[in-house]
């Protein structure tokens, strides 16, 4: 993202041949039912609003981080488009590519999950409007931890290690792990870092480029406790997440009791595999003991709007209609979006889906997915180096020096 050009105004006011102010909005909503609802959702804006027309440009997700990568460094952006906050969004910010929406969210605030905005907040700032928010979690197969004799999920990281040597016992592999894909299986060096140090301590490092302090260095211990015990299935580092007898088929077909996994688990599960319907069921990340992080931090992330600095007014005016109660209410019932609005949450169905959005209400702090989050570099070095740890070649020592290393580089 180097070289990224300064402006005021990164695109020009265009209207239409009938005088519409013409408002270009990029998304990445190329799959059914959110492919069918976004458009409906533009008719709606524009009958309320004659005089402005919404242009939807719809891209898959590779192509759109291509795009928007060269959008960025021509200083010339979409008057809205998707963002997922962290450190890219950063740096369009500091490139003065985007409008600060403070002015528009804070007045709009206590009215979203307050989760929901912490990806788009800077310096005190909001810059993006959240369209949906979701936590990585814990989902387990409640039959399989009834016959291990578990009749509560674990709620510190000392009586999740036991739930898994219980597991074994009776016979159950403990967890399911993509071992080959390596983000799965960063996920739990990311939240026992989290419990360790802190929400907080997470930022300090990535402002630091030093991931070499006590709460990086206890995680990888953490997790190393946990490879130890064997708990993953057969051939779990060639396994992939959604791929035939991957991580989520070995869920869907009730042949793991656990995985660590975002909202989107139990749809996968179901996809790759039989599914295991009401079995299936809901836990956050345990607290670590002596740990700075709460049991309700919170892991996960999800999608905004940003808008271009200097847009038409009528860009802003679309978002607060589009995260309006009422809109969000179409989006999680018929786009099967998680609510990011507080009045929303009465659409959800689904009793997992309803287990993530209470944790996500409960959150007292949130991180990011650290490949968001911080550098592209440092979040490949992150996953790269823990899956290392994983397969047994990289100590924890070693797994904070190379993310260190590749930080300070940045």
């Amino acid at each position: 993202m180097a070289g990224l050009s300064a402006c005021s105004d990164s695109g020009a006011t265009t209207t239409d041949s009938e005088g519409r102010t013409v408002v270009e909005l990029w998304n990445i909503q190329t799959t059914e039912p959110s492919k069918s609802v976004w458009p409906e959702r533009v008719k709606a804006f524009e009958a309320k609003n004659s005089k402005v027309r919404i242009k939807l440009v719809t891209l898959e997700n590779d192509a759109y981080k291509s795009k928007m990568t060269a959008r960025t460094s021509s200083g010339k952006l979409p008057d809205i488009y998707h963002t997922w906050g962290g450190g890219v969004l950063r740096q369009q910010i500091d490139a003065g590519l985007v409008e600060d929406l403070t002015p528009t969210v804070s007045p709009m605030a206590p009215t979203f999950i307050p989760a929901s905005l912490k990806p788009y907040e800077f310096d005190g700032k909001t810059y993006a409007m959240p369209i949906d928010i979701g936590a990585v979690g814990f989902w387990y197969n409640k039959a399989l931890f009834a016959k291990a004799g578990l009749t509560a999920p674990p709620a510190t990281w000392a009586d999740y290690l036991d739930a898994v040597r219980r597991l074994k016992s009776a016979g159950i592999t403990p967890i399911a792990l993509a071992g080959k894909e390596k983000w799965p299986g960063m996920y739990y060096w990311a939240y026992l870092s989290m419990r360790v140090g802190g929400v907080d301590s997470m930022q300090e490092a990535a402002d630091a480029e030093d991931f070499t302090g006590d709460s990086f260095l206890k995680a990888g211990e953490h997790l190393k406790e946990l490879v130890a015990l064997e708990p993953f299935q057969k051939g779990f580092l060639g396994a992939g997440y959604s791929t035939p007898n991957g991580e989520a088929a070995v869920m869907g077909n009730g042949e793991a009791a656990m995985e660590l996994m975002g909202q989107w688990g139990p749809n996968v599960q179901a996809d790759s595999g039989k599914g295991i319907g009401e079995d299936l069921g809901f836990f956050p990340f345990p607290a670590v003991a002596g740990g700075k992080g709460a049991r309700t931090d919170v892991f996960g992330g999800g999608g905004g709007y940003a808008v271009r600095k200097g847009a038409p007014q009528a860009a802003v005016d679309f978002l607060k209609f589009f995260m309006s109660p009422e809109s969000d209410r179409v989006l999680v019932s018929e786009a099967e979006m998680m609510p990011v609005v507080k009045e929303a949450v009465g659409a959800l169905t689904d009793p997992g889906l309803k287990a993530v959005s209470e944790t996500l209400g409960r959150a007292t702090g949130f991180q990011l997915y650290l490949d968001q989050a911080y550098p592209p570099a440092v979040g490949q070095e992150i996953n790269d180096s823990v899956a290392a740890l994983i397969a047994g070649t990289k100590s924890p020592e070693q797994v904070a020096r190379s993310v260190t290393q590749v930080a300070k580089s940045q």
